[in-house]
């Protein structure tokens, strides 16, 4: 029996303020290691331009930014919450962003074994939560994040604080509603809650957590909307009319840093532009996807349907930058907490996100990502290869367990792929009194 790595060990477990010390120390490191790469912060400077441009009553979709000339992608909800960057000078306001952003990353760890092991000590809690952040702060879309100064971990962040409330909780939905009223990409999480918590009703006939959080969530985008739409008219309207179906206005679909279908099609085919091959692949993919996301959450898994539904997000979206990716914090917790053998799954997706295996293929703005070899386009697209390859293994596992359940094979073994496996609460093939002595040994 595998011991995971969240468990509580008796002997000596090393105390809450020497796993803060680490995170700390790590935390310096790793700001120091940012100040010499002279990372730019770009998209902070983007968001700043854009606070400015509503304090001046400008026009924010046709503003463009930095020597990048970047333009605005969000919604104008996301511009009016920039506007407070404008308030102190830029030194400032990076020193800020930065040290938010690893707050973040303690709080999405946080939440992620909130989710993961909901059944731990406060005390356990913030002592996995140190060591953990100590280590994920470094992978690549972490860091490449924090270079560009994104919002990703304040999404994942707001989504997390929302699934991880107590049942009954009247806010739960509202950091899910906000992200979606600043970012489209989260109100997939709001469909994930509509149809779980529709087939929960249907089959108990009661009022849910899961459609209540979805009512809330859905309130407050649209009220969020709502309120921006009688603010700022001119930008909404343009937005909702124009700037959404604009996908090129993000970039070109091609760029080794786009870990989305439609970039990995787009350098499979030399163009920038994979038409309804795209449209295709990301429906399906989707479709299945969300469906084993569901099923998840019907069984009680809601860290499986989290983090499917996360990753299906990124997968379909017509564009995912590597930052986008921060979900590979939960990720790699629930992995390293359901794996039998924890090493022969989470090494190699850890070594994954580490890797920053997607830059070393060549990515100027000469667009060389149009003439990819067979190799170079396997490394651009090592983020959705591992979320396939992990998301057809868990399939695959479940078909296997259910066919083993079926046919009382209670000795079939386990395969080496055995992350997302089984719902904490819902081991049905154990009885109760090998529950009890592995909850014993693992505390």
């Amino acid at each position: 029996m595998s011991v995971s790595v969240l468990s509580k060990t008796r002997a000596r477990p090393w105390p809450l303020v020497t796993a803060a010390a680490v995170c700390l120390l790590s935390f310096a490191a790793f700001w120091a290691a940012q100040r010499l790469a002279h990372v730019n912060m770009l998209d902070v400077m983007v968001y700043r331009a854009e606070g400015e441009t509503v304090r001046a009553g400008g026009d924010l979709y046709a503003m463009r930014a930095t020597s990048a000339n970047l333009g605005m992608t969000y919604p104008p909800f996301a511009a009016l919450l920039f506007v407070p960057l404008t308030l102190v000078d830029v030194p400032l306001m990076r020193t800020l962003a930065t040290g938010g952003n690893l707050l973040l990353v303690v709080a999405l760890v946080q939440l992620s074994v909130q989710l993961v092991r909901p059944s731990l000590s406060r005390a356990d809690l913030w002592r996995a939560t140190f060591w953990i952040a100590a280590v994920l702060v470094w992978c690549e879309p972490v860091w490449t994040t924090l270079r560009y100064g994104q919002i990703n971990l304040l999404i994942a962040v707001a989504v997390l604080w929302d699934l991880t409330r107590r049942a009954g909780s009247r806010w739960a939905g509202l950091g899910t509603g906000l992200a979606t009223a600043v970012k489209l990409t989260p109100g997939l999480f709001v469909v994930l809650l509509v149809v779980a918590g529709l087939l929960l009703w249907r089959r108990d006939r009661s009022w849910n957590q899961w459609l209540r959080t979805a009512a809330t969530a859905t309130g407050v985008f649209l009220g969020t909307t709502l309120a921006v739409a009688l603010a700022l008219p001119a930008d909404s309207k343009k937005f909702w009319t124009e700037t959404l179906f604009e996908t090129g206005r993000v970039g070109f679909a091609e760029e080794t840093a786009n870990q989305s279908i439609r970039g990995v099609l787009a350098r499979l085919m030399h163009t920038d532009d994979p038409g309804m091959w795209w449209a295709v692949t990301a429906a399906l993919l989707g479709g299945v996807a969300m469906v084993v996301a569901v099923r998840a959450a019907l069984r009680g898994d809601k860290a499986v349907a989290v983090v499917v539904c996360a990753f299906t997000a990124l997968m379909i979206s017509p564009i995912s930058w590597s930052h986008h990716w921060v979900w590979c914090v939960p990720l790699l917790i629930l992995l390293a907490d359901r794996a039998t053998r924890a090493w022969r799954v989470t090494g190699p997706v850890a070594l994954v996100f580490a890797s920053f295996a997607l830059w070393w293929v060549p990515h100027d703005p000469g667009r060389p990502e149009l003439d990819q070899n067979a190799g170079q386009m396997l490394l651009s697209a090592v983020y959705p290869l591992t979320a396939t390859a992990l998301l057809a293994g868990y399939v695959l596992t479940r078909r296997r367990l259910r066919g083993a359940d079926a046919g009382h094979g209670a000795g079939a073994g386990t395969t080496a792929v055995e992350p997302l496996l089984e719902a904490v609460p819902g081991q049905e093939r154990q009885s109760a009194p090998t529950r009890e002595r592995q909850a014993v040994a693992k505390e």
